[in-house]
């Protein structure tokens, strides 16, 4: 792709196209018809490339012309990904200019990486026979950036990479999701640790994990979650939320349910965690909550697990 342009006050003439530069995110080549020696100068926000275009990908197509032009000029510009183009022209309604004021006042959305840097970092840990990164491959990440295999973060992390299936990651998961994060090395990775947990303070954000979590822990071509594996996502996710009841509903699950889970039970114990207190003295018996949760509630009384409005678990009061 090679467009031509006149820059203001002169009257040369540049080809001009996009470039990844290793010294610097993201270059412009500028060929002068008066010298024709290539530079290679950063990318300003000053400039105005309205006349760049290229292929547009699946999230652009569902755009309207002017938004995606506008997000095709900011990602050239900035050298962001698409996700934080998106998040800061949504912020400022559109408007270039405070898209680019938004974007360079959130460290966390400056996503200049290096390709090549990403490409080590893959070859580095994918599996020899087969182009992904599996089990082993992880458990190797985990080493480099001190995080143990169990760590709540490396569900964050495989929310951002939009990763499929627990425990492996495919090319493209791996390289998105580190460009969307800005990392292309493991220093940058260690650092933005801190960051990844600190999401799942935000409410929004542990909502999507949580939902995130249902698809990316069961086994391929199923529908439902087995239980023993749910089991061990609510412990892991519910000790961020500290919900009291999440002992009592897998033991209750354990003696009396002893099935798979679905969708639908998984994504309402959150609603039911988040709206009804552990004394249960907001909960509708005539809500429309899962027969599941229903039992459960049933289950606590039964067993007189809430009297007079405590949990009779000393270590479980809230």
């Amino acid at each position: 792709m090679v467009s031509r342009v006149h820059f203001r006050g002169s009257r040369n003439q540049f080809r001009i196209s996009p470039q990844l530069s290793p010294q610097i995110p993201l270059g412009i080549k500028i060929q002068s018809n008066q010298n024709p020696n290539l530079l290679s100068l950063p990318i300003l926000p000053i400039l105005d490339l309205h006349f760049l275009r290229f292929s547009p990908t699946s999230a652009m197509h569902k755009l309207g012309r002017g938004h995606r032009d506008k997000l095709q000029q900011f990602v050239t510009i900035t050298g962001a990904s698409e996700k934080a183009a998106l998040q800061a022209l949504k912020a400022s309604d559109w408007h270039l200019e405070g898209a680019f004021d938004f974007f360079y006042s959130q460290p966390q959305l400056k996503t200049f990486t290096d390709s090549r840097h990403l490409e080590e970092l893959y070859n580095r840990y994918k599996d020899p026979y087969v182009d992904m990164i599996l089990a082993d491959g992880i458990t190797l990440l985990c080493n480099d950036i001190q995080v143990d295999p169990q760590d709540i973060v490396m569900l964050v992390l495989s929310w951002h990479m939009k990763a499929g299936t627990m425990c492996e990651f495919s090319k493209k998961e791996f390289i998105d999701g580190l460009q969307s994060l800005g990392i292309d090395s493991l220093e940058k990775f260690r650092e933005k640790i801190p960051y990844m947990r600190s999401e799942l303070k935000d409410e929004q954000k542990f909502r999507e994990i949580y939902n995130f979590a249902f698809g990316w822990a069961k086994e391929k071509g199923q529908k439902s979650l087995a239980l023993d594996t749910a089991i061990g996502m609510w412990q892991l996710l519910f000790a961020e939320k500290q919900w009291p009841l999440v002992d009592h509903w897998c033991q209750f699950l354990q003696a009396r349910h002893n099935k798979a889970i679905s969708r639908d039970t998984w994504s309402q114990l959150l609603e039911f965690a988040k709206t009804v207190g552990s004394n249960l003295s907001d909960y509708d018996a005539e809500g429309a909550w899962p027969y599941l949760i229903d039992e459960f509630v049933e289950y606590l009384n039964e067993n007189g697990i809430i009297q007079n409005g405590q949990i009779t678990d000393s270590g479980l009061k809230r």
